[in-house]
């Protein structure tokens, strides 16, 4: 497991920080993507921190990088994650899950049984990982490495949308 830890200027750039986010996210995949073929596969992980700046704004920052990187690495058999300071969440059994201390995006390597649970609002993302095989392709194939154009990119693939739920609707008032 690895941490790699970034100090955003409180003058930073929303497209700078975003750009430094996903170059810190291909480093991360790029140094995991050769370790996935050892005995402790699962067991690997990189970490990016992001610490100052305005840390209500981290969940936004991430946004993009996490998007476009899913998608380039999932098929791969690389898993991201995002985590931002006061994350508030429960598990699938309703159980409280603790707010991370810090802002993180976590790389790792996909478990295909498993993680393909957590793109159900991705369904072509969730059965690309559920059969991913790293076999060494350039994930970058036919896409510049600059952030502006990977973020075009990443803006042109559907995104999740999110179930509306249904209106709750007070019963009619019965008639005597």
């Amino acid at each position: 497991m690895g941490w790699t830890v970034y100090e955003i200027a409180t003058d930073a750039r929303t497209d700078d920080v975003e750009a430094e986010v996903f170059h810190a996210g291909v480093q991360a995949a790029e140094w995991i993507r050769p370790l996935t073929t050892r005995p402790h596969r699962p067991l690997v992980c990189e970490n990016i921190v992001l610490l100052g700046g305005d840390a209500t704004a981290h969940r936004a920052l991430m946004a993009w990088p996490h998007w476009a990187l899913k998608h380039l690495y999932g098929p791969a058999g690389l898993m991201f994650g995002k985590f931002w300071t006061d994350e508030e969440g429960t598990d699938r059994r309703g159980r409280r899950i603790p707010a991370p201390p810090f802002s993180f995006l976590a790389a790792r390597c996909a478990i295909p049984p498993v993680d393909p649970r957590f793109l159900t609002d991705t369904p072509d993302l969730a059965q690309s990982l559920s059969t991913a095989v790293d076999d060494g392709r350039n994930v970058f194939q036919g896409l510049p490495y600059e952030w502006k154009a990977v973020k075009r990119w990443a803006n042109s693939l559907l995104s999740p949308q999110r179930p509306v739920p249904p209106v709750k609707r007070s019963a009619a008032p019965r008639s005597s």
